[in-house]
């Protein structure tokens, strides 16, 4: 029907609401108004549902093309319960807004938040979103992008990126993160954390489909739009977090990922061009879309934000500009060997490698995600310095025990060569391409073969000539990037590739990251299926490096778990077995071509105990080399273990074969090589003989035997000889029989003589071998030979001769030589005679075998013979069928004469390895390194077996010092012998260093591991010992012997091997760094040198470690066994003896009499044991001083050893001291609560004492504190006093270093102050009494009352701080330890409150902060984090002792080198050469990561530095002879070095403009220096030294003082810093720094920056406060004219500082003369004088003296004088109201009449005034007075001055005042007579005038007194003062001389003649005295 006819809209209904729509549809158009009707939609709907569907979708085909929009709203407005169709429309319709429709954004807007959407509809907008998108194959781009505006528009983007499909989220989530609104690497680690490996499949699949090259495919087609392709920065942040997750999935994923990870760099460099000669047409140039980006052209430090480099990049600490946070992952620090011990709790056998684990987590830095690898070298570190490069395998070679390759995911190869980096020239890339040309050449061109390049290789990779090394570098580099084209290379072509491949690796061509990836590849190219082509490759590559496999032994079990492994082709079946027995580190028994060198044997392949049945060895399959069956016998002592994927325990040692291993005939070996070459048999030759060995049975005997006669000729005969015995023979004893049968059926007579002349060069090789106790091989093999030679001779009737083999000298010699030897002689002589059982001739009885057998029996009968060499014997006789009592033995072996014509068999004795006693080591005398230099010794040590048994101890316990690393200095032994160090003796440096360092990696994991382990042990048996043993001192002392041996015994064996790898490693970094490249030859020299001085120290070091553990295990065994010692103390206490009931009666009934333990004293016998523990500490020289059981007895170590017996003294001390007191208290006030308050604390001391826990020590300090906390005034006084003292006696004994320790009772005293009860907590006297008594963390304590103010809100706080700062830092009695730092913040908030609430400020806040801010003026800024702050936290910091362990250590190393460098010649000008090399020191120990260990290394610097000045300077006192020059520059030495460290810190932290950094720095150090004066002066009191204080000081300010622009630009800051520092350290805060602070201030340089240079006079007010600081601690002194000699140089120095400053800057006292007055006493009268003399230097004083001088006539005299100084500051302000309004008003009457007790604030006399006050007020109306007398227009004179409100109050004080008072009132006024201008004019008037009007005379006499006073000191003298006297004298109106006071004494008279003669002339005095006289 036609919508005109008839429409829905027409006729009531609910319509659609559209009016929020921007475009509303045409209203004319019925056909689409017909749609408005909601009830149509609906109806529609529901038609749907009931089997409409098809034709109601066709219905709505019209809306959805004409009014969509419309629709939509529709379809959202109905609530309707049919949703199938609504919701495919809704999906349908979403589209046409995502595209640009008018309404679109309207219409998203509504369906996603309008009212009453149900979630569903969300998810609709969602679904069709990501349909619109991946809709047809292109995934269009802009859709995407429209997608994201559209979901940052509606606010949705999160809940997006939580939605599905996978695929369209993560290519949203790639687009986000380009635009920056999401950080993709977090969101992809939380998806894959919740979905797993679904997700992580979509990621994979996401980036095959956007950049295809990826999997080692094409690159894209040139013309993919750049919106398709994919940002190298979100490709590297994705594959980042792949990799991470690779090993959570399937194979097949992870192998995925993992080619994408390496296919990576291909994608992101540029496609290269093959060598030549490969491809018969050259290839395709491929191209990547990621051309241009390489990882390296990334900005390192902007690309670690997004590669996530080894953890967060964002570092937390707050750190200084200019050393970037992201460095610290940068220059991680040398991992901790800590890693290569395993855990002792759960040793995780069930990995490979346990304690290492994957290969990128051995190397630092490589677990940094796929690009992060080589950034090291590419920072230049923010100090400006060159970048610190640092090897990035370097600090853990030695633990690699072979490259992991699948985990080892390589980046860019430029990271794999940073050499290589620079793009060769043309010329380099034609020469190695030549090269490669010519491998490919078929003749005639030129050809070379692989071997000849690979040749050339290696001579060009150790070139000098750069241009060699360069084509070496582009060859590589070039073959490495061709790696992924290989696949297309021709069969032959890829052939020679592949064996030019593996002879890189073969000959070390390269290394590290770069070996790693070689390894890679060929590993991949193995896994290749079995018979494709880069299979092949693989092959060939690794048949060429095959001997290098043994190195790589988690290499070869890579290549063991390929599938197809065992189809690796058949001529490659070596290959197999060395891989093999690569797993196990070694080479295959017989290395089929060339001689019998290599150690190992086939038999190893199995375990050779593996107890199968004895008897015939099976036939084995041909082929099969190794399979040997060997059987057991009784006479294999030790099984051999495999040591398949398992390392040696260390985790150090690489190709060490285990020592504890039955037979390995590596001595054998080693002798063979030494002597004649044999003529070899070809390899085929060999490999018969050995499969004919290998099937020999007893059934093919004569077959074999054929065959051997067959393949052998007559002159391999003596190889199969050798072969026979060394390979056969000595290691398969199970088969003597069998081989010897062989011997016979050759019926060779000579092959049996070379067998056993053979068998004798063997045996005697064994013989003469280092016989070690731990060699068991060597032992077996020699028994095996014993019962071989017995078989060959003795059985056959042929005897032993005499000229081959002595057997009686034999055992002769090894009695003689002792247990070692004679371990291996007689078991072998036993098995030789075992053989004569089956002789005719040989058997018992005969005289030849009887005489062994009696030797034998009279070896058995010595006492000390090992009991299994007397069971051999025993043995032998039973085989023998004899009875060992039935023989006779001699006394061959007391024989002395035999034993001189004794010819030796064994080896020689060994020499001791001392040197002798007359060339001592020479030690040279440097102050930093005292190396001890050895001579060579002829040291028979130096073979090359270092597994063998322990060395001879060279140190006994107490020569080794360990509380420092510098304690190995002395005893460092250098041979000069050595070539290297001959060449190169600037080397000898390396040594130390490298010693220390290995210790100091190995020292902390070693010793805890040690002690673990032995404590267990030691305190069982010690408990079980002593259990019945009364006396705790006897169970302590052998507790300590014994912990000691057992911690020195653990720590030996567990650090040896790796210590001797370490030193050796560290000196070869060493030597290489120094000599920069050094030739092969040089390489050899130091690979020598290294291991020798390595050997030499190996020693020393261990014993460091030994003797650092044993000291540390001491006070952990007295922990251990507190409550066994405390129980025997208890027990005596209460008068009885302790015995452990259990003890006993186990003892009692299950022991035996002989052993059973008896109460009392242990047994002397077993005593003995434990004396024997103390006699021979493993590793030492034994003692036989037991006086001194441990060095720790002896010597405590400086750590908190909480041994029971201190702490319970101190307690013990403590209670008597209460109980003391409690006596002393009066009965009378025995029920106080106070009183009794002290008797509970009594009773909680006790239980404290009982119990001896921290829990019960905690509880103790929170009932001292809360107790004094709670003590308001009490009833009685004394109490009161007695009662605070109680419970500070127990807060101090705590506090005690031998109980808990200043540290933890301060913070715990702290945190209870800060949590207690609001009631007591603002107790202000017991806190000040805390913090006097130096009870409370400050730091922590300011923080907290800071916080607690509420910024001025909350009142009991602030009025509680105010007081507190009142009473510490305002007060006179001023607590000396407390500085303003300490309370930096609570001043700081108070600050704020005075000033934002100024109105309303709590009573007395304004003028307390006024007196605070007059205190500390110079503390200019008080900025959060400005220098003020950094210097505040510096001093607190200084006091901070827990540093991280190891700390100081690295600290005192890092001091020791910059000492050296900085005086080194080569340290460059200003040392700038040496700094650079420092800082990249300083990165790679980490000490540049935070703030906090910046802080904490200066302060270990300075207490360092300081500490060395004070053992000088005792030096001295000791030696007075030493000239005190001399230990000075001692001092200098390192204290110079450490300055100028600090100068070039300042000069180069941050940017060269950025300024804060640099000033931050500075105030920071100079925070610590002070903080660490502050503390030394504390503690030492009048031992305190001011000299290395002084001297950093001074030569900062000069350092920062020198003319170089970057300090120019900081000078006022730097001076400023040096101002607040001088300030804090004020004489009357360090007063024994006095004299160094006067120098300091008085400085020339200082002076002239402060008063000179400083433009704007800025540095005057900061110099001005020192003065007055310096005043005021004269003050006192000056006052009570106390002036001893110190005091007396103090003054003079002070005179002569204000003499310069008089003659050179006269204006800066002139402007602050007032300041300065206020604060010298009244009685100072020249040094006042000194000040007020002062004039501007370009005003011309007029001669006082001219008659009828006019002074009102003077130029100057109406110019008012500057005066600096806020002086009204000091008047309260209802004071100052009233002085105003008098002034103006004359009201308040009262005002004159309460003057002087306004003035007054005492009644002792001296101080009954406020000189402050008066002196403001007299200036005050002064100048009042003369800007109203200018006002009225006239100048100051007699006339003007009078009758006016000021001169009232001159009057009414003059009239008013008492003595002290009007004196102190005129010398104010006197302070004001100085050189012409408007003050001194007024008040000399006003002198004059209340001279003229007083209305006593005695108000005129203390006026004369006051000028006269001034007058009569040596000059000089102020002009004002001068003309006022003269005036007053000569001026007959003021009747001077007519005056009593004048005449009262002939002295006096003579006096006013003197000085009137001078004033006046002589004749003009006369004529006045006598006029007034006459008058």
């Amino acid at each position: 029907m036609s919508p005109e006819v008839f429409c829905f809209a027409d006729y009531p209904c609910h319509t659609v609401a559209i009016d929020i729509l921007k475009a509303p549809p045409e209203d004319d158009n019925k056909e689409i108004a017909t749609w408005k009707s909601l009830d149509l939609v609906e109806s529609l709907l529901r038609l749907s549902e009931v089997g409409q569907y098809e034709p109601v979708k066709q219905l709505f085909s019209f809306p959805i093309k004409h009014c969509p929009d419309m629709l939509v709203l529709a379809l959202l407005q109905i609530s309707t319960s049919w949703h199938t169709l609504r919701h495919e429309l809704i999906s349908t319709l979403m589209p046409i807004f995502l595209g640009n429709h008018p309404n679109s954004a309207i219409i998203l807007h509504y369906a996603w938040h309008g009212q009453g959407q149900s979630p569903s509809i969300r998810q609709l907008i969602m679904h069709s979103m990501a349909e619109w998108y991946m809709r047809g194959e292109h995934y269009d781009q802009a859709k995407l992008s429209r997608i994201l505006d559209v979901a940052q528009d509606l606010k949705s983007l999160s809940m997006l990126l939580n939605a599905t499909p996978f695929a369209f989220v993560i290519d949203l989530a790639a687009l986000a993160s380009r635009r920056e609104y999401l950080k993709l690497d977090k969101w992809l680690t939380d998806k894959i954390r919740e979905h797993g490996e679904p997700f992580i499949l979509a990621c994979v699949t996401f980036l095959k489909r956007r950049c295809p090259s990826i999997m080692g495919g094409l690159a894209p087609d040139k013309d993919q739009p750049k919106s398709a392709q994919l940002p190298p920065e979100t490709l590297a942040t994705m594959l980042a977090c792949l990799q991470s997750c690779a090993g959570s999935v399937s194979q097949e994923l992870s192998e995925t990922i993992l080619t994408m990870v390496a296919n990576c760099s291909n994608v992101m460099n540029k496609a290269r061009q093959p060598p030549p000669g490969v491809m018969p047409k050259g290839r395709a140039p491929s191209t990547s879309s990621l051309d241009a980006i390489s990882p390296v052209q990334i900005d390192p430090l902007s690309a670690m934000g997004s590669l996530n480099l080894g953890g967060s990049t964002t570092s937390h600490t707050q750190n200084m500009q200019g050393f970037p946070s992201s460095l610290s992952s940068a220059f991680s620090n040398p991992q901790s060997p800590a890693k290569a011990f395993p855990p002792l709790t759960n040793p995780n056998p069930s990995t490979p490698f346990g304690g290492i684990g994957s290969l990128s987590s051995q190397l630092p830095g490589m677990d940094s995600g796929p690009l992060g690898s080589g950034i090291g070298s590419s920072i230049g570190s923010g100090l400006g310095m060159p970048a610190v490069t640092s090897d990035p395998f370097g600090t853990r070679k030695m633990s690699t025990p072979g490259l992991n390759p699948p985990t080892f995911q390589q980046t860019d190869l430029s990271q794999v060569w940073p050499e290589a980096n620079q793009h060769f020239s043309k010329e380099i890339d034609d020469e190695a391409n030549s090269y490669f040309q010519r491998i490919y050449n078929h003749p005639p061109h030129p050809t070379m073969s692989v071997d000849e390049v690979l040749e050339m290789l290696q001579r060009f990779k150790d070139s000098t000539i750069k241009r060699e090394r360069e084509v070496f570098n582009c060859m590589l580099r070039n073959l490495f990037e061709e790696y992924r084209f290989f696949p297309q290379y021709p069969d032959k072509e890829l052939h020679i590739t592949a064996c030019l491949f593996g002879g890189i690796i073969e000959k070390g061509l390269v290394t590290y990251m770069a070996l790693g990836l070689a390894l890679r590849y060929v590993l991949e190219a193995l896994r290749k299926p079995f018979g494709s082509k880069m299979y092949y490759f693989g092959i060939a590559a690794l048949d060429r490096f095959k001997n290098r496999l043994k190195d790589y032994p988690q290499y070869c079990q890579h290549l063991a778990s390929i599938g197809h492994f065992l189809q690796f082709p058949h001529h490659l079946q070596e290959c197999v077995q060395y891989i093999e027995y690569g797993q196990q580190s070694r080479d295959p028994p017989v290395k089929l071509q060339g001689s019998i060198t290599t150690p190992g044997s086939l038999a190893l392949a199995q375990v050779q105990a593996q107890s199968q049945q004895p008897g015939v060895p099976k036939a084995p399959q041909p082929g099969q080399a190794s399979t040997l069956v060997t059987t057991t016998t009784a006479t294999t002592t030790v099984a051999k273990t495999t040591t398949i994927a398992r390392p040696t325990p260390s985790g150090f040692k690489k190709d060490v074969p285990p020592s504890i291993n039955t037979t390995n005939i590596d001595t054998l070996l080693v002798a063979t090589d030494q002597t004649e070459r044999i003529v070899e048999p070809p390899e085929n030759v060999q490999e018969k003989i050995a499969f004919i060995f290998n099937n020999l049975s007893q059934s093919n005997m004569t077959q074999k035997v054929e065959e051997l006669k067959e393949t052998v000729k007559e002159e391999f005969m003596p190889w199969v000889s050798q072969y026979l015995v060394m390979k056969r023979v000595s290691i398969e004893p199970n088969f003597h029989s069998l081989y010897s049968n062989f011997l016979d059926t050759l019926k060779n007579p000579d092959f049996g003589k070379m067998v056993l002349s053979e068998t004798y060069r063997n045996i005697r090789v064994l013989l003469t071998s280092d016989k070690a106790a731990a060699n068991f091989s060597d032992r077996s093999l020699l028994k095996n030979l014993g019962h071989w030679l017995g078989m060959i001779t003795l059985a056959k009737n042929k005897p032993i001769l005499y000229t081959d083999l002595e057997v009686k000298s034999l055992l002769l010699e090894a009695y003689v030589k002792g247990q070692q030897e004679l371990l291996y002689v007689v078991p072998f002589v036993a098995k030789v005679l075992e053989s004569s059982l089956r002789s005719v001739v040989f058997r018992p009885q005969n005289p030849w075998t009887m005489a062994i057998m009696n030797v034998l029996a009279e070896l058995h009968q010595e006492h000390d013979l090992k009991l299994n060499l007397k069971f051999e014997i025993e043995v032998l006789c039973k085989n023998l069928s004899l009875d060992i009592n039935d023989l006779k033995p001699g006394t061959l072996l007391k024989d002395k004469e035999k034993l001189k014509s004794l010819e030796e068999q064994l080896s020689a004795p060994k020499k001791e390895a001392k040197p002798p006693e007359e060339m001592l080591p020479i030690v040279t005398t440097g102050d930093f390194l005292p190396f001890a230099v050895a001579p060579s010794t002829p040291a028979a040590t130096t073979t090359a077996c270092t597994t063998t048994g322990p060395p001879t101890p060279q140190f006994s316990y107490h020569d080794i010092n360990v509380y420092a690393l510098a304690g190995l200095a002395p005893h460092i032994n250098i041979n000069i012998n050595i070539p290297l160090l001959q060449a190169h003796p600037q080397l000898k440096q390396c040594v130390r260093q490298s010693v220390e360092r290995a210790v100091q990696e190995l020292v902390h994991p070693v010793v805890d591991r040690s002690i673990k382990i032995a404590m267990t042990t030691c305190e069982q048996i010690v408990r079980k010992d002593f259990a019945l043993d009364s006396e705790e001192s006897r169970m302590r002392v052998a507790a300590h012997h014994m912990m000691r041996n057992l911690t020195a015994g653990m720590a030996m064996i567990t650090c040896r091997e790796p210590l001797l790898m370490s030193i050796a490693t560290n000196l070869k970094n060493s030597f290489a760094a120094a000599l920069r490249a050094p030739t092969p030859q040089q390489r050899e020299m130091m690979e020598e040198a290294a291991a020798r001085i390595a050997q030499d120290n190996c020693e020393l070091a261990c014993c460091f470690i030994q003797k650092t553990a044993v000291e540390k295990a001491g006070p952990e065994m007295d922990k251990r066994l507190a409550t066994e010692f405390e129980l025997r103390k208890h027990a005596r206490q209460e008068g009885r003896r302790y015995c452990d009931p259990v003890v006993l009666t186990y003892q009692a009934e299950r022991m035996p009499e002989q052993i059973r333990l008896k109460v009392g004293g242990v047994d002397p016998k077993q005593l003995a044991v434990y004396e024997e523990f103390a006699r021979n500490v493993p590793g030492f020289l034994p003692s036989n001083d037991l006086s001194q059981p441990t060095g720790f007895l002896a010597q405590p170590m400086k750590q908190q050893a909480w041994a029971t017996d201190d702490v319970a003294q101190i307690y013990d001390k403590c209670m008597a001291d209460l109980e003391q007191h409690l006596h002393a208290i009066p009965p009378a006030l025995a029920l106080n609560p106070q009183t009794q308050a002290l008797r509970s604390l009594l009773e909680a001391v006790a239980l404290a004492r009982n119990s001896r826990d921290g829990i019960a020590a905690l509880g103790l300090l929170q009932k001292a504190v809360e107790g004094l906390l709670d003590a308001t005034s009490g009833a009685d006084a004394d109490l009161l006093l007695r009662y605070r003292e109680c419970h500070l006696l127990v807060l101090k004994a705590l506090q005690d270093g031998r109980a808990y320790g200043p540290q933890w009772c301060n913070k715990q005293i702290t945190r209870c102050l800060i949590e207690c009860r609001d009631e007591y907590k603002y107790n202000v006297e017991a806190v000040e009494l805390l913090i006097r008594n130096h009870l409370v963390n400050m730091q922590q304590y300011d923080l907290h009352l800071a916080q607690s103010m509420e910024n001025g809100l909350h009142y009991m706080a602030v009025a509680f701080a105010m007081q507190l700062v009142k009473l510490l830092l305002v007060d006179e009695r001023s607590v000396g330890h407390i500085t303003e730092a300490d309370l930096f913040h609570t001043i700081e908030t108070l600050m704020r409150t005075s000033a934002h609430s100024r109105a309303n400020a709590p009573e007395g806040l304004p003028q307390l902060m006024d007196v605070v801010r007059s205190n500390y003026e110079a503390m200019i800024d008080r900025a959060h984090g400005g220098p003020n702050f950094m210097m505040h936290s510096g001093i607190s910091q200084a006091s901070e002792y827990d540093d991280p362990p190891g700390l100081r250590e690295k600290a005192e190393y890092l001091l020791r080198e910059w000492v050296n460098l900085y005086h080194s010649a080569a340290a460059g000008r200003d040392s700038t050469k040496a700094f650079s090399a420092f800082v990249g020191q300083m990165h790679q120990q980490g000490i540049l990561k935070t703030d906090d260990l910046i802080t904490r290394f200066f302060r270990l610097c300075t207490e360092m530095c300081v500490e060395i000045s004070y053992r000088a300077q005792a030096e001295q006192q000791h030696n007075p002879a030493a000239s005190a020059a001399i230990i000075r520059a001692k001092c200098y030495h390192n204290l110079d070095a450490f300055v100028r460290l600090i100068a070039l810190l300042v000069k180069h932290s941050g940017e060269a403009t950025n300024t804060v950094t640099k000033i931050n720095l500075l105030n920071k150090v100079l925070g610590i220096v002070v903080g660490v004066l502050i503390q030394d002066h504390d503690v030492r009191q009048t031992e305190f030294q001011q000299l290395p204080y002084h001297r950093i000081f001074i030569m900062l300010l000069l350092e920062l003082n020198a003319p170089e622009h970057v300090l120019e630009t900081i000078n006022f800051q730097t001076l400023t810093a040096f101002c607040n520092t001088f300030h804090i350290l004020r004489p009357t805060k360090a007063p024994g720094f006095v004299y160094a602070w006067l120098e300091l201030i008085s400085h020339r340089i200082f002076i002239a920056r402060m008063l000179a240079h400083t433009p704007q006079q800025k540095g005057w007010p900061m110099y001005a406060q020192l003065l007055i600081d310096l005043f005021k601690y004269l003050a006192p002194f000056l006052r009570n004219v106390e002036l001893n000699k110190p005091m007396q140089i103090l003054y003079k120095g002070t005179l002569r500082v204000l003499l310069v400053l008089l003659h050179d800057f006269p204006e800066f006292l002139c402007d602050y003369h007032y300041g300065f007055c206020d604060v010298i006493p009244p009685n100072c009268i020249q040094l006042r004088n000194l000040i007020l003399s002062a004039f501007p230097r370009n005003m011309r004083l007029p001669d006082p003296f001219t008659p009828n001088l006019k002074v009102d006539m003077l130029s100057e005299i109406n110019i008012a004088p500057r005066i600096l100084t806020n002086f009204t500051g000091v008047m309260p302000s209802q004071f100052k109201k009233d002085l105003d309004s008098y002034l103006k008003t004359r009201s308040p009457v009262t005002f004159l009449s309460e003057l002087r007790s306004n003035l007054q604030v005492s009644n002792e006399p001296g101080n009954r005034y406020n000189i402050q006050l008066i002196n403001a007020l007299v200036l005050y109306v002064g100048t009042q007075a003369i800007a109203h007398i200018h006002n009225k227009g006239s100048t100051p004179s007699m006339s003007t001055i009078t009758h006016s409100a000021h001169m009232d109050i001159f009057q009414n004080l003059a009239v008013d005042l008492d003595t002290e008072g009007r004196y102190l009132f005129l010398n104010a006024i006197a302070n004001q007579l100085r050189y012409p201008n408007s003050h001194t004019h007024y008040f000399s008037c006003t002198m004059l005038y209340l001279f003229a009007e007083a209305n006593t005379e005695a108000i005129q006499e203390q006026i004369t007194r006051v000028l006269l006073e001034r007058l009569i000191v040596n000059r000089p003298h102020p002009w004002g003062l001068l003309i006022t006297f003269i005036e007053l004298i000569k001026n007959p109106a003021f009747k001077f001389w007519s005056h009593d006071f004048v005449h009262c004494a002939p002295e006096i008279e003579k006096l006013f003649q003197s000085v009137a003669q001078c004033c006046m002339g002589q004749k003009q005095a006369q004529q006045v005295m006598e006029g007034t006289g006459a008058s």
